[in-house]
């Protein structure tokens, strides 16, 4: 018969006044790895972040004599055992799209609810076994998974809000042991990709789809000129320009600090995000980017998809 996580088993023992130190203790003995936090916030005490956390009982109560009042934060994924739904209430209220969800039925399984200082809700599930389960964000929809490679703050910790101490609070435990959930197919109903769209005819998108004019216009640019480019290569993809075209125009913007490797990446990123696959290069454009780069990997892509998500 299944059994809960260690975590479940682990946070189903402690109460809301559990002392910090104690309570990291007690995570620790039931195999849970754990690693200091700032007091009343979410920043890693320790050198390595998450990548330091650990279940050596002599560490980690060698961690809590130093730092007494510090936060608990847990690695989530196959490190810990457990993967967490964060359901968001800044800028977006992700309990709107947590509902819709749920009624798919893409949230059944979870183990244990923990309410956030802010309002928020935390849902934690079993990880999977068989397969890694990456960290991803839904911005749209105000909802971030917290898989393999990321970590997530565990009561009884707790934050300053306002000048007062909140509680991040167990909620509800499920009755019966969770199941892994299926993060990959959650994402896709949260943030479905974009379909493929028919590129018009050559010349028939006037307007924001004059890649010259665009390229003029980063040209005097010299604030943000990575979003700003990233921002009309998915324009121009939107608009039907065909990549190459709007390649050749935009590296004529390249300059000693905005380089035609950059520029190459960061319009193949933008084609990428509209149209779902990257785009096939010329044999020059692939000498201008750097070889085995993922192209919506790295920094211009990611914080620039966020932004458009």
């Amino acid at each position: 018969m299944a059994a809960r996580t260690s975590f479940t088993t682990a946070l189903a023992g402690l109460a809301p006044d559990t002392p910090l130190p104690v309570a990291a203790r007690l995570f620790a003995q039931a195999g849970v790895p754990v690693f200091p936090c700032a007091p009343g916030g979410k920043n890693p005490l320790t050198e390595h972040g998450f990548h330091d956390a650990t279940a050596d009982l002599r560490q980690v109560e060698s961690w809590w004599r130093r730092f007494p009042a510090a936060n608990i934060g847990m690695p989530t994924g196959s490190a810990s055992g457990v993967v967490v739904v964060d359901v968001d209430v800044h800028g977006v209220n992700g309990y709107e799209a947590f509902r819709r969800a749920r009624q798919t039925g893409l949230m059944n399984g979870w183990e244990a609810l923990v309410r956030s200082p802010t309002g928020g809700l935390h849902i934690y599930y079993p990880a999977a076994l068989t397969s890694e389960q990456p960290s991803w964000q839904a911005g749209r929809a105000g909802i971030d998974f917290r898989g393999d490679r990321g970590y997530i703050i565990v009561p009884p910790s707790r934050r300053i809000i306002d000048g007062e101490t909140a509680l991040y609070r167990l909620a509800s435990l499920s009755p019966t042991p969770g199941r892994a959930l299926d993060a990959a197919a959650l994402r896709r109903f949260l943030d479905p990709p974009r379909p493929p769209r028919r590129l018009p005819e050559r010349g028939s998108s006037p307007g924001r789809a004059d890649p010259v004019k665009l390229a003029k216009w980063l040209g005097g640019e010299r604030t943000d000129r990575n979003h700003k480019l990233f921002w009309a290569s998915c324009v121009l993809a939107e608009e039907g320009v065909p990549y190459r075209e709007a390649l050749d125009a935009m590296l004529t913007v390249a300059q000693p600090d905005f380089g035609q490797r950059e520029i190459a990446r960061t319009v193949a990123s933008g084609y990428k995000r509209i149209h779902g696959d990257a785009p096939r290069p010329r044999d020059s454009d692939t000498a201008r980017a750097t070889p085995g780069h993922d192209l919506d990997a790295g920094p211009v892509g990611r914080v620039a998809s966020r932004g458009l998500r």
